[in-house]
């Protein structure tokens, strides 16, 4: 049952009884937790209709509602806010309701399909937390579309060409001899990024040398020789040079076996990956498209540009000089092919927030190509950095946070702290190690997930492993602690699943049944703000609001058998809610701890 809507044909009813047709729409809304009842209606609107004051039309209305509605038991007025309170039969129908829905929490197809791009690595480095973020947000946001009953497409854009590339691949071919993944024991990724570090302080040292020779900073940058055999290294890969070619060919390969293992560690996947160096080049034949049609314009240098003066920003490149492409370029190409292929309803972007202008940027240029059919239904999912106590990270420095690195580091944490406080007691060692990793991984994608995308945040890796307040292991700690319950139940030979009669509902127990009713429209709010912290809240509030309860109240000691029978049902549901909502953050939750 749609209980706001249940409630706001009973209220139109009455106001149609007592005033006559209002003409105002109804307000009702939840009560907030500071008052007493169930759903509030704000009774400002209807004064024009009952001609009285707030605090008599809503007694009126609730005098109306009480005497001729049996689900509402009792109300009260605060000025011009009427709160109904439900009655106790009318929570216990509707916890049978969400009992016996196998697919809770689940919308019905809705036949709009949605692509949503995350990850977009660049090939000349290994994931980092930053990448983290985005993996989490862009999966989770995935399962809560999915949820909502949409056909979700996850893909990844693999930045697998361009100046940066070939900036790790000579340095490797300068000073790399001939080291390999295999050779060095490093993974490929790492082993890349190795040398993309190794260029940054080779190309630093040239530039001091070149200032002290008398040259500008700006000139010195330029004129490094390992930058300008950089460039022409790009030069040659878009001539499809073999040389150049095969290299990149090799260590592409090596960086994306890398990668394979950081998203198998990380819980994520893609229904389909995209290659830059596959749709460059579509890029470049639109922007000759927008060249001809006098759309973009070339400058002396052979660089094209379009001016987005008259639009309140700025020219933006298209094409360097030397005909190589930028991001913008490759950018354009992919988004004509996904939606040409795919026909999409909307395709979401997952990017941090300094990219905001690129995207502004691309869905202009789309519609001015005459592309506005789809690029109107791009929407960049803008998200904040994420900082660490220490400050930001740099990844041509070598001061990032090696992705693969702290998860080793949250599992291995998650294995420590879970150890101190007993909680892998009587645990085979295997279950040790699988728990450790599921608690880990928790800790981190929770404490990332339940910060609103739009925040810059900071990730402090031992505050998220906690098994008290708001963090994943406190989650996770509750679920397995009614999974104990209800085993212990099992073994017991209660079959609590069976209901004979209704057993009368404690205020504490209504609260967790009004909680699992709100699951379903939690999962919309989440999908339509994007927000997977929605999410999390949901799922926090509602183990705190358990554990409360388990605390206060006896399930399996309780001596009446129909209580106790009800106290099992609710715990289970409350488990298969938690389980749900974890889920759609990517988290596992254990049935032990």
């Amino acid at each position: 049952m749609n209980i706001e809507q249940f409630l706001t044909d009973k209220v139109a009813a009455a106001v149609s009884t007592l005033y006559g047709n209002a003409g105002a729409p109804l307000q009702i809304q939840k009560t907030r937790k500071e008052f007493e009842g169930d759903y509030t209606l704000v009774v400002f609107p209807l004064l024009k209709a009952s001609r009285k004051s707030p605090e008599a039309t809503a007694t009126e209305i609730g005098e109306y509602l009480v005497a001729n509605t049996p689900e509402i038991k009792a109300f009260n007025v605060i000025k011009g806010f009427l709160n109904l309170s439900l009655d106790s039969a009318f929570w216990a129908a509707r916890f049978r309701e969400v009992a016996a829905n196998d697919t809770f929490g689940q919308a019905a197809p809705t036949g709009r399909t949605v692509m949503i791009e995350y990850s977009s690595p660049n090939t000349n480095k290994p994931l980092h937390l930053g990448h983290i973020r985005n993996n989490l947000l862009g999966y989770s946001v995935a399962q809560i579309l999915k949820a909502n009953g949409n056909k979700v497409i996850k893909v990844n854009l693999v930045n697998d060409r361009g100046i940066h590339i070939c900036k790790s691949m000579l340095a490797w071919k300068l000073y790399g001899g001939g080291e390999t993944p295999a050779s060095s024991g490093m993974k490929g990724d790492h082993l890349v990024g190795k040398y993309y570090v190794e260029f940054d302080k080779h190309y630093k040292a040239q530039i001091k040398e070149l200032v002290a020779a008398g040259q500008s900073e700006e000139e010195a940058k330029k004129n490094a020789p390992i930058m300008r055999q950089a460039q022409e290294w790009l030069r040659r890969w878009e001539a499809k040079d073999p040389e150049i070619y095969s290299l990149w060919e090799t260590m592409n390969g090596w960086v994306y076996e890398g990668f394979d293992v950081t998203y198998k560690a990380l819980g994520v996947d893609f229904d389909k990956v995209y290659y830059e160096s596959q749709t460059y080049l579509l890029g470049k034949s639109l922007v000759e498209e927008g060249l001809a049609r006098g759309i973009f314009f070339r400058k002396e240098d052979g660089s094209v540009w379009i001016d987005l003066t008259a639009d309140g920003l700025d020219q933006k490149l298209l094409l360097r000089g030397d005909g190589t492409s930028v991001y913008m370029t490759q950018d354009l190409g992919t988004a004509f092919r996904r939606f040409e292929e795919n026909r999409l309803d909307e395709m979401i972007y997952v990017v941090g927030n300094e990219q905001n202008y690129h995207f502004q940027v691309l869905k202009l240029i789309l519609k001015k190509l005459g592309y506005d059919e789809w690029s109107d239904h791009i929407y960049h999912l803008s998200y904040g950095m994420v900082e660490l106590p220490e400050g930001k990270m740099k990844s041509r420095e070598g001061t990032v946070v090696d992705a693969d690195d702290l998860i080793a580091d949250m599992v291995s944490t998650a294995r420590e702290m879970s150890d101190e406080l007993g909680k892998l007691d009587g645990c085979t060692a295997q279950e040790a190690d699988a728990i450790a990793s599921m608690v880990g991984l928790g800790a981190l994608k929770y404490f990332i997930l339940k910060v609103d995308p739009k925040k810059t945040m900071l990730f402090d890796p031992r505050e998220s492993i906690d098994f008290n307040g708001n963090t994943g292991p406190f989650i996770q700690y509750t679920h397995a602690r009614i999974r104990s319950i209800l085993r212990k139940a099992e073994e017991a030979g209660i079959d609590f699943r069976t209901q004979d009669e209704a057993a009368a509902l404690l205020p504490e127990e209504i609260e967790l049944i009004k909680a699992l009713t709100e699951y379903p429209a939690t999962v919309q709010a989440a999908a339509a703000n994007f927000a997977p912290s929605i999410v999390g809240a949901y799922a926090y509030e509602l183990a705190k609001s358990f554990n409360g309860y388990y605390h206060d109240h006896s399930i399996l000691k309780e001596e009446c058998t129909t209580t106790r029978d009800m106290r099992l049902r609710l715990a289970e549901q409350v488990a298969r809610t938690i389980r749900l909502a974890m889920a759609l953050l990517g988290i596992d939750v254990p049935e032990r701890m």
